[in-house]
């Protein structure tokens, strides 16, 4: 078990914590689920309607909830025992993705019931990101929050990967029966494995309080700063993401996009890996800067048009910086008051998700007048600045 505060701890004994193995387990369940369920129910609308703007629709159908349910429902993630809340929303997963199994329903009203899950989802993970401090104090707090960012990552390969082949041998409707069937485990697991603590704030009226505590954050400079620190340098780099195919083509090559994408992917996950476990709490807070300037910097070179297997290695050097954000992770939760911290942790995963689709959508616009290349150079300079003018190291 995790108890010194200031001890060098390793994933052993973050993994030693059993309240942290259930929200691990839970995360991955989830993660891996929701990969499954957004495939399979993709290629249903699909097969029921031959409209690629439906399918389209259907699969990106979880983020304008899940941004909504952010902004406007985040005060339930204090308000509510996180055992209850994880509890009701795994069961809300399970009976929404049986009812999309079992009834041929119109796209509308699939995109409906999406919304719902869509909705309470990010309230959901901010409940259980604000368990974390409590259950691995100190440095221990930042690499369990590595593992969750890189598991999610593997987990995302790793649903797809069981999805395509499930979807070989059974319908749709099979895959998501087997994803309500996860849902309805997790709710299990949540009821029975979760200690059963109180909320954290007592109140009423989620969506005043809600907006009053988000204004309450972004009035504070210190908490300002921070959020700002882990929103712009990755929403700038991702935007560059979202012009990767054109680029590829531009190759010659629009299905070297995925290589690209996969080398991203490799060089985040290094990056939580390296920095997370093998560099000493006081050493990260000094490298927070020159991680941040290499999420942006080695985005410059595409100005150059590299070709594949140059532009797979700057790809993989730049998300290797996305470990910066380890680096704010302690200083913004020792700053934010106990009782607003999951809000406070959930407003920060939303302006992240926020700000990469808003990056990726003008990145896309540039990119119908601009060279992606020069495009992707562009993101890299604004993260560049963003990291100099937001990064410093905190204490």
């Amino acid at each position: 078990m995790v108890t010194d505060a200031s001890s060098r701890v390793r994933y052993a004994d973050v993994f030693g914590v059993g309240g942290f193995r259930v929200l691990f387990t839970l995360q991955t369940l989830l993660v891996v689920s929701d990969t499954m369920r957004i495939l399979a129910l993709s290629v249903l609308v699909f097969e029921r309607t031959g409209s690629a703007f439906a399918t389209a629709v259907t699969f990106g159908a979880g983020f304008l909830p899940y941004v909504v349910g952010g902004t406007l429902l985040l005060a339930l993630a204090d308000r509510v025992p996180a055992r209850t809340l994880m509890t009701g929303f795994h069961l809300l997963r399970f009976g929404v993705t049986g009812v999309l199994a079992a009834v041929d329903l119109p796209v509308p009203l699939v995109i409906v019931l999406l919304f719902g899950i869509g909705l309470f989802a990010p309230v959901a993970t901010a409940s259980a990101n604000a368990l974390l401090p409590g259950l691995l104090p100190g440095d221990a707090y930042v690499l369990g929050r590595s593992l969750f960012l890189m598991t999610s990552a593997v987990a995302q390969i790793a649903g797809n990967g069981v999805s395509g082949l499930l979807l070989a041998v059974m319908r749709p409707q099979g895959a998501l029966w087997l994803v309500a069937g996860s849902a309805l485990a997790a709710a299990a697991l949540a009821w029975f494995g979760m200690a059963d603590r109180p909320a954290r704030r007592a109140g009423t009226g989620a969506v005043r309080e809600t907006l009053r505590t988000n204004r309450m954050l972004l009035a504070d400079r210190g908490t300002r700063r921070l959020l700002l620190a882990q929103w712009l340098p990755i929403s700038l780099t991702v935007g560059a993401e979202g012009v990767l195919v054109p680029y590829a083509a531009g190759l010659g090559r629009p299905d070297a996009a995925g290589a690209v994408m996969a080398a991203m992917s490799a060089g985040m996950f290094a990056g939580h890996l390296v920095v997370g476990r093998f560099v000493a709490p006081a050493w990260r807070e000094r490298l927070a800067l020159p991680l941040a300037l290499l999420l942006g910097a080695p985005l410059l070179a595409f100005a150059l048009r590299p070709g594949l297997v140059a532009a797979c290695v700057l790809g993989a050097v730049a998300t290797f910086g996305l470990s910066y954000e380890l680096a704010l992770q302690r200083p913004f939760v020792d700053r934010v008051p106990e009782e607003v911290r999951g809000q406070a942790l959930g407003l920060a995963a939303i302006g992240v998700m926020s700000g990469q689709g808003a990056a990726m959508a003008a990145a896309g616009g540039l990119a119908d007048v601009l060279d992606p290349g020069l495009v992707m150079a562009a993101c890299g300079a604004a993260s560049v600045v963003a990291a100099l003018c937001l990064v410093r190291r905190s204490g």
